[in-house]
């Protein structure tokens, strides 16, 4: 069953449409992709098919009957429209053949994809095609009119052939009629591979974009070619959920690094692409999320869809209608009132005694930590023509205690408008094991983890199958010797690894006591060894300053770090969790939860002291601490 973006078919699709895409689906290999209707760089083709062994082929569809046409010719079709009317349009055949070449000279620019040398110099180092489906005429109609006069039959599907319920389909024959709707005369001589694949959904489709190292075009005998490297593209799941979300109100949780924010960010893209003269806001509750969200948007909303001509042009910033607020910034700038002032301004929205913003679509970020009185003044100023509201949350992360009664909150519900994202794709195998068994071990809602789509339960995460190192968990005699390990770890990383520094994030619980000032200490012992640091929780300046690409480790709360993430994650500290002061231990170990998964990669934990939790991390039979007692430097 081959994957198909959406996941499912329009209501309004024609009845030939939903007949060939479930046919598509079911009949053709689990590896293939089939698109329907997508918008690729301003053209949009009814479907497209990518396949391993098979290239890439587009497909125009027609329900056209015997009655419907008129005079036609290799270039052109006179036919009766709906109407009744008398049309020339481009034939089908011509139409799908002009969408193939234009996607195929929009990737024959990327090097990677063309062969650079030989008899096909800078063709693609797969095959296209194109061709026609006609669902309401069959083969012996195409023979008795003379259709295969003006189409070649290669290049035409007939009703006999795509319809499982003809006597004479078969799934072979409909795969060997879309293997021969290839006019390139060479064929795969290997599949291609996944990042192959994901290369080419980069390039057609910018929405699936995450990051890709991008080096300006240089002349490559005589040709202009781009280099990407490193692409990285959202999953089919992730692709799928974006582009079909729906309209009106929807719900998507999911798991810690399942991409959520990501999807978010995508879905504000789509709309403000759709609807230009919509005013969108993104919410969340962290200031450094906001302005890692603002920055992530304006990426987006400033990446031309073809690469090419922002390496040619240089980049240029362009206005667009997403604003991105954190919501006490929100409230007071953009509704110039207060927290406290709340549920007064909820009764005169009621009473129509009252006038603020509206919005046309409004996606809340980390919506479990939003509170009751949040949602309902979030859904008051919503255009009720468009009720456009995306909700998305992980109850695992909920460190608020806010108790969710969506319908009773906004007054929308959400049965039947929610999707649930499972798999973890931001960390190894080895993370997502490492923080969930901790998280299962020490919550007292373990007994509410399911694996099933229910609102108020709390999802268990499925891995990926990126692999890395275990975590590390380093017991060290004080503080300073703590730091000394962090230090070492970092730098080892950084020379070794070769990961920016920009890529490292060191979490703490606890500022200082009164015996001693932890992140003084932190920022000295890095600064001896030559590591700069950029303290993102010093103040809400320095959280509305974070610059996530800026060279520097970056320092932070585990609270400022939701909806992050980065390479490299150390938790110090950590005897001092569950804090001393802190009577919710649920929260704590929410809190941890969350520092561990902000690692993508490598996940270093470091104690001085003993807590509940380190008695934990020292009964973990898989991965024992290593004791730090080493002289530190400057002692």
């Amino acid at each position: 069953m081959a994957y198909t973006i959406p996941e499912s078919i329009r209501t309004t699709a024609t009845a030939g449409e939903r007949l060939l895409f479930q046919t598509l689906k079911q009949y053709l290999p689990e590896d293939y992709i089939v698109y329907y209707e997508p918008e690729v760089l301003g053209r949009r083709p009814d479907f497209v098919i990518i396949g391993p062994d098979l290239g890439l082929l587009v497909l125009e569809v027609k329900d056209y009957t015997k009655g419907t046409l008129l005079q036609l010719n290799r270039d052109e079709w006179t036919i009766v429209s709906k109407s009744g009317e008398q049309v020339t349009t481009k034939s089908p055949f011509k139409q799908a053949r002009e969408n193939a070449f234009h996607i195929a000279n929009v990737l024959k620019k990327d090097k990677n994809l063309v062969h650079l040398d030989g008899k096909y110099q800078f063709q693609l180092k797969f095959p296209y095609g194109y061709g026609a489906v006609f669902t309401r005429l069959t083969q012996e109609d195409f023979i008795k009119n003379g259709l295969y006069s003006v189409m070649e039959a290669s290049f035409c599907l007939t009703r006999d052939e795509i319809d499982p319920d003809k006597e004479g389909f078969s799934e072979e024959h409909l795969v060997e009629k879309l293997v021969n709707m290839f006019q390139v005369p060479y064929r795969l001589h290997a599949p291609l591979e996944k990042t192959d694949i994901d290369a080419i959904r980069y390039h057609l489709f910018p929405e699936v974009r995450i990051s890709a190292e991008f080096k300006k075009p240089i002349p490559y005998q005589d040709q202009l070619l781009l280099s990407l490297h490193d692409i990285r593209a959202m999953d089919l799941h992730q692709e799928n959920l974006a582009k079909q979300i729906g309209d009106k109100n929807r719900l998507i949780r999911g798991v810690a690094g399942s991409g959520k924010t990501l999807i978010l960010a995508s879905r504000a893209k789509m709309l403000a692409k759709e609807n230009p003269d919509w005013k969108i806001l993104i919410l969340c509750y962290n200031i450094s999320l906001a302005q890692s969200i603002q920055q992530m948007v304006t990426q987006m909303m400033n990446e031309p869809e073809d690469l090419f001509d922002l390496a040619v042009e240089g980049k240029v910033e362009k206005s667009h209608n997403v604003s991105v607020r954190n919501f006490h910034s929100w409230l007071k700038h953009e509704l110039k009132i207060t927290e406290k002032s709340i549920p007064s301004i909820l009764e005169k929205l009621e009473k129509k005694e009252a006038i603020l913003p509206t919005y046309d679509a409004i996606l809340i970020d980390e919506g479990q930590d939003f509170a009751g009185d949040w949602l309902r003044l979030v859904s008051q100023l919503l255009n009720p023509e468009t009720s456009s509201l995306l909700l998305v949350e992980d109850r695992a992360q909920n460190i608020y205690k806010r108790k969710r009664s969506y319908l009773q909150d906004t007054g929308l519900s959400f049965q039947g408008r929610s999707k649930v994202l499972t798999i973890n794709y931001r960390n190894t195998a080895q993370v997502v094991k490492f923080a969930w068994d901790f998280y299962r071990s020490n919550s007292a809602l373990k007994n509410k983890v399911v694996m099933r789509d229910q609102e108020g339960e709390i999802i268990a995460p499925q891995s990926t199958k990126r692999k890395g190192p275990q975590p590390i968990i380093i017991k060290a005699e004080t503080f300073l010797h703590e730091v000394a390990a962090i230090g070492y770890q970092i730098k080892k990383l950084h020379e070794t690894k070769h990961i920016p520094y920009s890529e490292m994030l060191v979490l703490y619980r606890v500022k200082n006591t009164h015996k001693v000032n932890y992140i003084d200490t932190l920022k000295r012992g890095l600064e001896k060894l030559h590591i700069p640091t950029y303290w993102l929780t010093e103040n809400n300046e320095s959280k509305r300053q974070f610059n996530r690409e800026e060279e520097t480790v970056k320092i932070s709360t585990i609270d400022s770090s939701k909806g992050l993430d980065f390479q490299v994650v150390f938790i110090m500290n950590i005897d001092n969790m569950p804090f001393a002061l802190e009577k919710d231990i649920e929260r704590e170990v929410a809190l941890l939860y969350i520092g561990m998964t902000r690692a993508r990669d490598y996940l270093c934990l470091s104690y001085s002291g003993e807590s509940a939790f380190t008695t934990y991390l020292e009964e973990q039979s898989e991965i024992k601490p290593v004791a730090v007692k080493q002289k530190v430097s400057g002692k």
